[in-house]
Order: C-alpha cells, then structure tokens, then sequence
C-alpha cells in the first residue's frame, strides 16, 4: 500500500542544529488531536473519521490509554479493533500517531506485580484507578513495556498510514519520584556508578553535617520525610536519578520500536514548563522530534504570555527545528480550580501563537468529548454540544487556516536574546530552607520573559552551560545553581562582547548544593565585577525603593523604582553603580550595576522589580546590547519564521484595539497574507483579537540564517 506521502527522515539525536526540514513528511502543518475511539461503539467511528475530513484534520494520535484492550492478559494480545481503526483512517487520508499505552499498566499488572506500585515520600503507596505509571525502576514494568511495545512495532511499524510513534504520555506527570524498596535500590546502583567510592559520595554530600556520615553503600536511602530537612544534596540527586529512570524507561521503548520501525520518527509529548521533573535539555537530544502539550493556566488573565514562554522553551529545546503541539484544549480544562472556557477567537490565537514560535503541528486533546470518566468535563475538537456549536465552527476555520501554511513548515525562528533555563537548578532552589520563602525561580523567569514580551523581543531558552555567542543579550533571572563551567562559559560570553543581566540569588552554590568557594556569586565576579557580602531578604509586603539618577525614559532626569522580596548587601570590585537603595536594609548600597568585562558588559539587579517595573532596566541593557525594540502595541504578539527565500510574519493580537505592524525594510518585496491572499504594502492591521500570517517574498540567498553581531 502507498499513502503517498514519503516520511521524513529521522533527525540527528546529538542536539545540534539540523537543517531546515519539515518534520513530518512532505504534507503541510498536521492538524488532528488524541482520538480515543475505544470509548465509543464502531458504528461511530464513520462518523468521526468523515467530520475530521470536514475539519481538516490529517493527523491523529491513537492507543495511548489502551493497554488493558491491547493485552487484556498478559501476554495474550488483541489488535483487531486497532487493525479496523487504521485501515479506516487511512482510507480518509489521516495520518496516525501510534502512542505506546504504558502510562496506564492494565489492572492485571499490578495484580501480578503489586511490588511495582509507586511509594510517595511520606510513604503511602499509590493504588490502581487513575493514570499515572509504575516505578520507573521496575523491572517488570520495563520488560512489559518493551514488550507491548515490541509488538506494535511489528504489526504497525510499516503501515503506510502511520506517521510518527508516541511514546508514552507526559513522562513525569502525574507521577514522577518513587520511594518504594524497588526504587532505594536502583538509586544505590545509580550512585554507584555516579560517584565510584561511597567516600566520593560522602564528599559530595557533605555527610559530615549532622552525622550522616555513611560507611556502607547498603545505609543509603531514599531522602523520604525525616524528621527534619533532608540532606539538600541528596535530594538533589535524587532529583537528577528520577529524570534518569523516567528517561531510561523511554530509551527501552524507543529502542524496540526501532529495531522493528526504523524508518519513522518516535517522540514522546513533553510538557515544557508546568512539568519540573524532567530535564527536557536531556530528553531533547533522545527524540526523533520534540513535542510538547500545553494548557492554558485559567486563572492567569496573560496565560497567553506564559503560553508563548513555553513555545519559546519547545523549540529552544528542540534546538531550533520545527516541533509538534502535540495537545492543547479547544477551551476550557477539567482539572483547574476553576476551569475558564476560552473566548471566541482565543483558540486560533493559541493555536498561531504556537506556529509563530515554530510549531508545525497542531493537536488538541481530544477529538471528541468524553461521556464517562475524570476528563468528561474536558473541552473537545468535537464538543457534547456537537457540530452546531461556537467550538466547532471555530476548530474547522482553524483547520482551513492552517491548510493554506503549507509553505511555513520547515521554516524556522531566530532570536537576540536568551533566557537561562536549568532544569537542575530549579530542583535546587526549591528545596527546603531557603533565605526567603518568597524565592521564586518560576516567577523571576516568568518577569523578565513578560518584559522581553511587551518589548516585542523573540526569545530562546538556553541552558548555562550552552554556546550563548549568537545572542546579543542573555538574562540570567534564576540561576541559583551554576556549575563553574558554567560560570566560565558566561565570563567568556561577556568578554566576548555579549551583555549580560544577572538577577539576585544567582550563581550561589555549585552541583552538589555547596556554597561555592569565596561566597555568594563568587564565580561571576569577573563578569559582574562585585561581591554580594549577605543575602538582605525582606519581610512580607516590606518594599525598597530604588533611586536611579539618569533612568528617566523620557530623558536624563532620575527614576524611581521600587522592589521587594530580596535586597543584597553588595560590595564592589569593578562595577559601576546605576540605581542605588534608598531605603530598607540596604539603604545607600548599590541596587542595579554595571561592569564592563573585556568587550562586554555584565549588570546585577539586586531585588525584585515587576515587569512594569522592569521596563527602564531592560532598556538601558537593551541599549549596550544594540537591540531596538520595534515599538508595537503592547498586546500586538509579532514573531517572524524564516525560510528558504521568504519570512513569514506571524501577527496575533490580544488586545481590543486595532493593531499596525510596519513591514519595514523586509516589506521591499512581494509581500502577500497567507490566509486572505491579499497582498500587503509596507503595513498591514490586525483586527482586535485577530491573527494575520503575511508572507515577505526574498532572494534566497538574503534568506540565510545570519548570527547577531
């Protein structure tokens, strides 16, 4: 059989750069959700498949919760109801994404292997009835996830309906550490082989602090609840073995597919962001394509910033290359305390916001609402309310929409700025026992991603240990754990000539949660040019104001900020005094620096500042690192793709007000909108709460990817 469509070649797995291709085959952007078929009766299913037609559709994602229909026992296999589904969506031209259904193990593996079951930290074991998997450090839950997965591989792994393999669900959610004996004894063994000899660990460790000092490997245990704060480092690593079993659970299954299934590229859906157990720099480099799910968060009235953040952190993930939305909601969730249902026109606005930042799928969960069980209440591409409803009508629009972007995908997304992302780190800072209870690395990242947002800016996440030289500026706003190399890497950034901005708590301890020698930020001083003497946090709803002689946007007169939540005490060896603490505990003491470091500059903020108040801080670093922002409305959403002899203008605009974007200097060529087919001339307006796609038409030579200078 032929489907007509040739699939695309399987991406290097070193987390380089690959060239500009399109990510799954030679169709245009995927459109299509999670179908779950088995919950309904056949005759259904001819429905379903003739209004996806209607909407576009091209690609579902199929089996993910099936396991206990697949292998009702164990070893005993059933596809003849998987064999009729993707005959019939391959006979109606849609694609398959073929998940493995081991996030949910079926009642009899646990019946058989009770052992397996998942130990929270205060040491209650989780039971049957929800989704969620096994110990990660299972043997049993390994070898029966091989196996079925093993076996799908070889009944579907060449069917020409079948586009991409899912693994999986959201690894690490809603389960991610496990506290069981099974689990205590796979993290002695990862030890083992992390530190060699058990007094590597215990210097590692610093087991010397309360007597915890080990002195057989058979003593060391999982850091569940003690009677009082756990060793910091140990649960660190803990942190870092859960990532490495979850991650190695996905490697074995990865494998098996692909010894039957070598031809098509496997993923397994991410969630960039909400979902802190795994480090996604690491599973980036082991997939074949990245994807990510992504859910509005209701009560956040921006939560389209923070959708646009963690787009940004896909693709940043992804090393730049084109990646799947694998699922987000048509409207409202079922698992938020109050699940807001989106606006006419906030589902496309979603959905483009994620193309504009390099998606070239668009999924949702799911196709059609279920009637029973704890998602029933959760939006659908098909809605209870059925085909006369807002819902559908706007999910076939978006499906036409999306039909006529065939020339986008493959393209892709350039940026001046990075943003610091460690995964590591966070796990860090969020230990217990902080300086202030108000540290947030979450909400400092989410800061001054707002800013760069409201500037306009395009913005990759970048871990610190990266190569940073294609960036005129990078922002440091939570780097709590910075490994010495990572301290060099920064260094030699600024001296390079890069800018640097650094916020407060940053570079505080290195990999195993130990002060780094010399004090808190002792590996930054040559770029930041200072010492930070002592950490000055601040009470509850206490406030410092800030006294700026020269920040006044409008000219050279003096600016007033105020902060909260932290002040540091900060000694100078180098750095320039920019705004200065007028009151609280570090009245007179520098607030914001500036250090010139060889070619560079490094600035230190030392307190809390809102995005608002961020503003005249980010312009002046703006100014060193000769970036200009381009002066759009606030709400007016802007990114740019760039392919091979044309850039695509992605234009969503969230606010109630008419909205123009200049072409500019890219608008001396053919400009056309993608989805009306008008053409554009130096200008086009974006309706209140409307998306424009405008293709700039250019040499194809003018289109190469080219670095900041």
């Amino acid at each position: 059989m032929s489907s007509g469509f040739t699939l695309a070649p399987v991406p290097t797995l070193d987390g380089s750069r690959a060239p500009q291709g399109r990510v799954l085959g030679d169709r245009g952007i995927s459109y299509g959700g999670d179908y779950n078929p088995e919950q309904w009766p056949e005759e259904v299913w001819a429905q379903d498949v003739a209004l996806m037609r209607e909407a576009g559709v091209n690609l579902v994602s199929i089996g993910i919760f099936s396991w206990a229909l697949l292998e009702p026992r164990q070893g005993a296999y059933d596809f003849g109801w998987l064999d009729r589904l993707i005959e019939l969506l391959h006979a109606h031209d849609i694609r398959v994404d073929l998940g493995t259904p081991t996030a949910s193990p079926p009642a009899w593996f646990f019946a058989a292997y009770p052992h397996t079951r998942v130990v929270t930290r205060e040491g209650t074991t989780l039971g049957f009835g929800s989704r969620g998997m096994a110990s990660p450090s299972s043997p049993e839950y390994r070898r029966a996830s091989v196996a079925i997965a093993q076996q799908l591989a070889r009944r579907y792994g060449q069917h020409p309906a079948l586009a991409l393999w899912h693994v999986h669900n959201e690894y690490g959610a809603p389960v991610s550490e496990d506290y069981s004996p099974t689990s205590a004894a796979a993290f002695r063994t990862w030890l083992q082989a992390r530190y060699g000899a058990l007094s590597a660990l215990n210097d590692a460790w610093g087991t010397t602090f309360w007597g915890q000092r080990y002195g057989e490997w058979e003593h060391v245990g999982v850091p569940a609840v003690a009677p009082s704060v756990v060793n910091p480092a140990q649960r660190l690593d803990f942190a870092r073995f859960t990532n490495d079993q979850l991650l190695a659970c996905f490697i074995a299954e990865r494998d098996a597919i692909r010894a039957e299934s070598p031809h098509v590229p496997i993923t397994t859906n991410f969630m960039a962001g909400p979902c802190p157990a795994v480090d996604l720099w690491r599973w980036a480099r082991e997939v074949d394509i990245v994807a990510n799910d992504h859910y509005l968060t209701a009560a956040d009235e921006r939560g389209h910033v923070g959708l646009a953040l963690a787009a940004d952190l896909t693709r940043s993930v992804a090393a730049g290359r084109p990646w799947v939305l694998m699922e987000h909601s048509t409207s409202g969730v079922n698992w938020q305390p109050r699940n807001v249902a989106k606006r006419a026109g906030e589902m496309a606005r979603n959905a483009f916001t994620h193309v504009g930042r390099g998606a070239d799928a668009v999924l949702f969960f799911q196709w059609r609402a279920s009637r029973s069980g704890a998602e029933k209440f959760h939006s659908a591409m098909l809605p209870h309310a059925g085909t006369s409803s807002r819902v559908w009508r706007e999910v076939c629009a978006l499906g036409a929409d999306l039909g006529r972007l065939d020339e986008v995908v493959g393209s892709e997304v350039r940026a001046d700025v990075a943003l610091l992302w460690d995964w590591e780190s966070f796990w860090a800072q969020d230990l217990e026992w902080r300086p202030s209870a108000d540290l947030s690395h979450r909400e400092r990242s989410e800061a001054f991603y707002d800013r760069l947002w409201r500037d306009g800016l395009t913005v990759d996440m970048a871990h610190p240990e990266a190569d940073l030289s294609a960036y005129r500026l990078v922002v440091a706003p939570a780097s709590y754990l910075l490994t010495q190399a990572a301290a060099e890497n920064l260094t030699r950034y600024v001296a390079d000539g890069g800018t640097l901005l650094v916020s407060y708590f940053s570079g505080i301890v290195d990999e195993h949660d130990a002060v780094h020698p010399g004090g808190f930020g002792a590996p930054l001083r040559d770029a930041l040019g200072l010492t930070v003497e002592e950490f000055l946090p601040l009470r509850a709803g206490e406030q410092a104001r800030l006294g700026w002689p020269g920040g006044d946007p409008s000219g050279d007169g003096p600016l007033e900020l105020v902060g909260d939540v932290w002040t540091d005490d900060v000694t100078l060896d180098g750095a320039e005094v920019v705004a200065t603490y007028l009151d609280g505990p570090a009245a007179g003491g520098p607030a914001l620096t500036r250090n010139t470091h060889g070619a560079g500059a490094g600035w230190y903020l030392s307190t809390r500042l809102d995005a608002e108040a961020l503003a005249p801080v980010l312009a002046a670093v703006y100014r060193d690192a000769g970036i200009t922002p381009a002066g759009l409305p606030e709400e007016l959403e802007v990114v740019r793709r760039h392919g091979a002899g044309a850039e695509y203008v992605i234009a969503v605009n969230h606010g109630e007000a008419a909205a123009t974007v200049p072409l500019g200097g890219a608008g001396q060529g053919l400009a056309d909108d993608l989805i009306s087919g008008q053409r554009v001339e130096h200008a086009f307006t974006v309706a209140p709460g409307g998306v424009r796609v405008v293709r700039i038409a250019h040499d194809a030579d003018d289109a190469a990817p080219t670095a900041p200078s």
